[in-house]
This record gives C-alpha cells, sequence and structure tokens, in this order.
C-alpha cells in the first residue's frame, strides 16, 4: 500500500529546511529591532471566532475553513483572530498599553493547492495593538520592507485606504449601483459577492471581471476627513523613512476586519500568485471580539512563497554566466590559465575554463554555452610573446594585451570586462 501525503499538505525535506530557517532567523532578527515579542498559539480554536472576526461572507469562512462540526472548532485560517483571542484572554492590555507581538506557524485552508499555496501553509504574523498613530501603519510596512530586502527580494509595495464605518457606506452605494449596472458581465462568484460583499468584486482576478470594474468607483474619493488625514500622514511616514509605495485604489482584503489602511507586498516572479504579504489596520476590531477599545494593525508574509522565491534566486545564481572564460591552447599556456584562473576566482570573479586540453574551436563553443561575457584566448606561442588575446562575445570585438604579473592582470581584466566596449590595455 503507497501512502502519500494528502493533496495540499507537504513535507518540508533536509536541503529546503535550511531556507526555511533562513526566512525565520531573518525574521526574528528584523523583529527583534523593531522590539516585537514572540507569541505562540493554538492550531485549534472555536468556529465562532473566525466567523465573527472574518466575517460570515467572506470565501474563508464560506468556503475554505477545515471545521470539526460535531465539536464547532475549526484548524486556523488566519493568526489574526487566535492572537486577539489570546491578547483579550490573558488581559495583555492591562500589562502593556501597546503590544507588539509575532507568531509563526501552520495555517489551513481548503483551496485548490497551486504554486506557493497549499492547504496547510506556514505564515509570519506581525500585530501592534494599542497605538492609532499613522505612524505605526507606515513603521510596520518599513519593517515587512526591510525584512524582504535583507533576504534580497525584490518586491513592490502597494496600499489603499479602506476607510471606516463612517465613510464607507456611503462608498458602498455608490459601488452597488456601478455593479448592479454590470451585473450580467461578472462571473458567478461576483454575481454572489456584489450583493454579499461587493468590496470583493474589485479583488476578483477574472480577466472579465477586472475589465468590467476598471471605471469602478474608489474609495479614495469617499473617505471622510479622519480617514483622508489619517492616509495623508502615512504616506508622509512612508516617504520620511524612504519606503517606495504606490496606491492601488483596486485593493481590497478577503476579511471583513480590515479598515484604512491596507497593503500588500507584490513581487512579479511568481506569476499569478503574486503577494507574499498583505495585511492593514483593523480598529473595532478587538472590541468586537469582546475585548477593550483598542486600535490594532499587522500584517502576514507567507512562507512558503518566500521560499519559493529564496529558490529561484540560487538556481538563477547557480546558472549564472561567467565573466570570463579562459582558453589556454598548449600545455605551457594551459599551466599559466589553469594559475591565471585561480588568482581571478580569489579576486572574486566568475571565471570558467577548460581542463581537457580541447581545441580553440571547442573552446569557443564551450565559452558560447557558457554565456561568457569575455574570452581570454592564451596559446604558446603568445605566451612566450607576453601576449593573450581577449575577445568580447557579444560584440565579437578583438584585441591583443600584454601579459604581466598575475595581481596586475586580475586588477587588470576585472576592470576590462567591467567595461564596454573594449580598451586597449595591458595584462
Amino acid at each position: 500500500m503507497n501512502i502519500k501525503a494528502l493533496n495540499g499538505f507537504k513535507d518540508v525535506l533536509p536541503g529546503e529546511v535550511e531556507q526555511w530557517q533562513r526566512v525565520e532567523t531573518a525574521a526574528r532578527d528584523i523583529f527583534a529591532r523593531f522590539n516585537f515579542s514572540e507569541i505562540r498559539l493554538p492550531i485549534l480554536e472555536k468556529t465562532d471566532l473566525f466567523a465573527r472576526a472574518i466575517g460570515e461572507t467572506t470565501d474563508i469562512v464560506e468556503k475554505e475553513m477545515y471545521t470539526f462540526v460535531d465539536k464547532q472548532v475549526t484548524m486556523r485560517p488566519e493568526a489574526t483572530a487566535s492572537l486577539l483571542r489570546a491578547y483579550i484572554e490573558h488581559g495583555l492590555h492591562v500589562q502593556k498599553p501597546v503590544q507588539r507581538l509575532f507568531t509563526i506557524g501552520p495555517m489551513f485552508r481548503h483551496e485548490r493547492p497551486q504554486k506557493g499555496r497549499l492547504r496547510q501553509f506556514h505564515q509570519m504574523d506581525v500585530e501592534v495593538l494599542g497605538s492609532a498613530d499613522p505612524r505605526v501603519d507606515a513603521e510596520l510596512m518599513a519593517m515587512g520592507a526591510l525584512l524582504l530586502h535583507e533576504l534580497g527580494l525584490s518586491v513592490t509595495l502597494e496600499m489603499n485606504s479602506l476607510g471606516c464605518p463612517a465613510c464607507r457606506p456611503a462608498f458602498r452605494t455608490a459601488l452597488l449601483t456601478f455593479l448592479e449596472e454590470r451585473h450580467e458581465s461578472l462571473c458567478d462568484d461576483c454575481k454572489r459577492r456584489s450583493s454579499t460583499n461587493p468590496l470583493r468584486v474589485l479583488d476578483c482576478k477574472n480577466p472579465r471581471c477586472r475589465e468590467q470594474v476598471l471605471e469602478a468607483p474608489s474609495l479614495l474619493d469617499f473617505l471622510c476627513a479622519g480617514c483622508a488625514d489619517h492616509l495623508r500622514l502615512v504616506q508622509e511616514g512612508l516617504e520620511q523613512l524612504g519606503v517606495v509605495y504606490s496606491l492601488n485604489k483596486f485593493m481590497v482584503r478577503g476579511l471583513d476586519y480590515y479598515t484604512r489602511t491596507t497593503f500588500e507586498f507584490i513581487t512579479a516572479d511568481l506569476g499569478a500568485q503574486a503577494a507574499v504579504g498583505a495585511g492593514g489596520r483593523y480598529d473595532g476590531l478587538v472590541e468586537q471580539l469582546g475585548g477593550p477599545k483598542v486600535s490594532g494593525i499587522g500584517f502576514a508574509l507567507g512562507m512558503e512563497r518566500l521560499v519559493l522565491l529564496l529558490q529561484q534566486q540560487e538556481t538563477e545564481a547557480a546558472s549564472a554566466s561567467p565573466a570570463l572564460f579562459v582558453a589556454g591552447i598548449g600545455e605551457q599556456a594551459s599551466g599559466y590559465a589553469f594559475g591565471l584562473t585561480h588568482a581571478l576566482r580569489r579576486a572574486g570573479m566568475a571565471v570558467a575554463m577548460d581542463l581537457e586540453g580541447r581545441s580553440l574551436k571547442s573552446q569557443m563553443k564551450q565559452a558560447g554555452k557558457l554565456k561568457a561575457a569575455n574570452v581570454l584566448i592564451i596559446g604558446d606561442d603568445e605566451l612566450a610573446a607576453s601576449l593573450a588575446q581577449i575577445r568580447n562575445m557579444n560584440t565579437q570585438q578583438q584585441q591583443n594585451v600584454e601579459l604581466q604579473e598575475t595581481a596586475a592582470t586580475v586588477q587588470a581584466l576585472l576592470q576590462l570586462t567591467s567595461s564596454s566596449p573594449l580598451t586597449s590595455t595591458s595584462i
């Protein structure tokens, strides 16, 4: 009997585990710099917690939760609700007025498994509870951007404001009117959402729906004075911290609890699964769950997607083209080229060389397959005359160069390969 892992559940094997550890180590270091403390939460919670926090008409609650109906408990589909439950239950607001907390662990949603999106997935979740200051919003986004930067990942930050209970009703009315005129052109999910949760229509990935909402009203045009001022101060904070961002009027979140600031970290390297992290402000949610009247904001980063990006980087680095291919033709020239190649590598340069004694024609083919930027050609006769030829493989320009001491050779070649077109030099 051949038993395999369930669909949407994945083993993390040796070799890949180290990449997960790298992400977690970097995250813990960053979170410590920003004065966050770790909290560890249970996987099972009462189903009502998520229905009340996330919203009964959301896709998560309606379709995706793993719920034990007989016990009315659910495997957590996200971390914020569980963290707030713990915050309220243990009276953390009494211990410290502003709590800065993070947690790392598995979440569960019954979605169609895709690249970077599994039914058991892992998130790093950070939350700030007890502060309504717009600078906290900017600081959180800056922290996320810093973590991704230190991991060497290329992402963009998009943000929006979802307003508040005072200004959202007018927008909802305008959006419903807009969607009613296009109802028959929407997908089946959006036809249902247009009456229960119309904001989600703006976030639909169906190309037909995206085309229909291009001219949809923007919530940014309906913000009350308080929300507009909050957004302005968040933007000023991001600019003060040097964080690059763009406003995206179509950005909404799949959870009902978000108010005002919402944001996503987007990558162009994972296809349709573009968001590696997302979050926003949820003022009022703690009180809704039976806690004190405090503000909150947080975001989560998907571990699987971060690891995928790191794996892609390593693959690209492993297949990176060498800056130089050294072709030694003849026994003495090959010996000289062998030592020179090592000296160049010690100097930090990516260099390739043939060690099989092939002909010049074969070595040039090899350099072409490796996509080497330049080829240094050294023959026995040229070596006796302290000469060599260097060829730029893009322009096919070739010129003579003089061979001198190895150290000078290294320095000159490093300068030479960083300039274009080739210029005369001695090496």
